[in-house]
């Protein structure tokens, strides 16, 4: 068998046609998502049911033939494994017990202790392995110990990720502390996922672009080089994509200084500045902006073109910026595809 395109592109190798998938693309702006989620009667439920996540996961192949499926699941899910409460809010988004203070942090569940919670997450991933059509690419993935800590001390997701950073700069120990818990925990988590079936996983560092200068390093670069070091100890030859969004000037080098194979990168950088500046270290996976999976019309497939043209002399993974939004037209996306498949 011929090697999985997306596999091919993290491996370094420029093809004629970018392979392509896209973060959310299993969600609500898919009727058959909404359905089955109704089915499952809350968004945590349908996460811990196997069956059903992977239902929601293996739609948007069908209807798209996209060439990977990433894991259908939550960030928090993995926070909550190590004991603060979580839930989610109808059209508030999560809440989360928050963990400030060093007795907090020293009262996590200990980190062998989240499989017991994660254990239909990895059900899951083992049976997308059976069911995903043989060219397709499994992604599994967590989110970067940053991210998490944005939630975990704040209770909720916030604009400017302010209790984080209020936590950080005024008790550095006890973040750094949660940090590594947290990154201990990952390394963990995304184990499990390749032992279950995951050819590829994802480290997503939403809000990493909040952080600057020594904190960048200390809080983005350094869990994300821990993380993928042990990985590819572990599992050699694993594929890693890390997305830092919006690191802006942090993109730059961010593969050779974590050791991923790929970075993903949103569109508050253009696709050329991205060629010129990340692409020359491996594979970039981006970054069509998200509104145009609304909007559609010529402007998608300018947009489009320009994306595929812009990566075209190195290895590319299609994808969105950010993830596909509640209010996009399934049709778009069709026609973002047939864009790439036939530029």
């Amino acid at each position: 068998m011929t090697k999985k395109t997306i596999l091919r592109a993290l491996a370094g190798e420029t093809l004629a046609t970018p392979p392509i998938w896209m973060m959310r693309q299993a969600g609500r702006y898919l009727p058959e998502y909404r359905a089955t989620r109704a089915q499952a009667g809350d968004f945590l439920s349908l996460c811990y049911n196997p069956d059903l996540a992977a239902e929601v996961t293996l739609q948007p192949i069908r209807r798209y033939g996209f060439d990977a499926a990433i894991l259908f699941a939550d960030i928090l899910l993995l926070p909550q494994a190590l004991g603060p409460k979580l839930w989610f809010a109808e059209g508030e988004g999560p809440r989360m017990e928050t963990t400030t203070t060093m007795d907090q942090v020293k009262a996590l569940k200990p980190t062998e202790a989240i499989h017991d919670t994660l254990s239909p997450v990895y059900e899951t991933v083992r049976i997308l392995s059976r069911e995903l059509p043989r060219d397709t690419t499994l992604i599994g993935f967590a989110g970067a110990p940053w991210t998490v800590a944005t939630y975990m001390t704040a209770g909720r997701g916030t604009p400017d990720q302010a209790p984080a950073h209020a936590v950080k700069n005024t008790d550095r120990a006890t973040f750094q502390a949660l940090i590594d818990r947290l990154t201990e925990a990952t390394i963990e988590y995304l184990s499990a996922q390749v032992q279950a079936g995951a050819e590829v996983v994802k480290l997503f560092d939403s809000w990493a672009g909040s952080l600057k200068g020594d904190d960048f390093e200390d809080f983005a670069v350094k869990p994300a080089a821990r993380i993928i070091a042990e990985l590819k100890a572990r599992h050699p030859g694993l594929p890693i994509i890390a997305f830092p969004r919006e690191a802006g000037n942090g993109y730059i080098g961010f593969a050779k200084k974590t050791g991923a194979d790929c970075v993903a990168i949103d569109n508050s950088v253009t696709p050329e500045w991205a060629a010129q500046n990340v692409q020359k270290d491996g594979c970039v996976q981006g970054n069509l902006a998200s509104h145009h999976m609304v909007t559609g019309g010529q402007d998608l497939i300018d947009a489009t073109r320009r994306v595929v043209q812009a990566f075209r002399n190195g290895p590319h993974i299609f994808n969105l910026g950010h993830g596909i939004t509640p209010d996009a037209n399934p049709d778009n996306v069709q026609l973002m595809i047939d864009t790439v498949r036939g530029a």
